[in-house]
């Protein structure tokens, strides 16, 4: 069933945008089946949830972090993960920073925008963002790569406000590429989108999709 819905959920994405599946709180035994059909990008968003899976599944899951994640656990993940998502404050790209450059390494970091309507989303709102970008603090971190911006849109069935939130995260990445351009060809990601918005967040610009209902079911928490 995992690996059909796996094709079925890549058969309908455009070139050049590519499937997070969204493994967290589903058992190793259905990520591997993924695995089997071809998918190789993963997203978890819990750090122990994530090592004990790290340790038993195939070496060449590129795992991605997309949940909100605290700077005391950055440590645990810095090893292998291969792209954080949502990097929600220059504290957490500073530890980040520290933790890649101890295990002699970089690690691919995306900027979370915070453009929903819900107080409870973390994020740097698109003013705080730009003014960390513009102070420069960034050229500093030689173990992170800004790779891209990631946002979640309003919780809501107003396609219109979904589509919105979405399009002014891909303005602020267009921006970015146009004010920073020293970001260069690693300024490539925008990460939004999930099972029940996916393909308005593809029509505004998103490359990577974060899908995990669509694909294993109903999360057993």
């Amino acid at each position: 069933m995992v690996a059909e819905r796996i094709k079925e959920v890549t058969g309908s994405l455009p070139e050049g945008v590519r499937l997070c599946a969204v493994s967290k709180y589903h058992p190793a035994e259905m990520i591997q089946e993924a695995y089997d059909a071809g998918q190789r990008i993963f997203g978890e968003s819990h750090v122990q949830e994530l090592q004990q899976k790290h340790a038993i599944l195939p070496d060449d899951i590129e795992w991605h972090f997309i949940g909100h994640l605290q700077t005391n656990k950055v440590k645990y993940i810095a090893p292998y993960i291969s792209l954080i998502h949502a990097v929600d404050s220059p504290r957490l790209l500073n530890e980040i920073n520290k933790q890649a450059l101890r295990n002699g390494r970089q690690i691919r970091c995306l900027l979370q925008l915070h453009v929903a309507e819900e107080e409870t989303k973390f994020g740097f709102t698109p003013e705080e963002c730009m003014e960390y970008l513009r102070s420069g603090e960034f050229r500093n971190l030689q173990g992170v790569v800004i790779s891209g911006i990631m946002c979640m849109a309003t919780n809501t069935d107003d396609e219109q406000r979904i589509r919105r939130d979405f399009s002014t995260a891909n303005e602020f990445f267009q921006q970015c590429c146009r004010e920073f351009p020293e970001l260069g060809e690693s300024m490539q990601f925008r990460s939004w989108g999930m099972s029940d918005d996916y393909r308005i967040a593809i029509e505004e610009g998103s490359n990577i999709v974060r899908i995990g209902s669509r694909i294993f079911g109903q999360r057993t928490y």
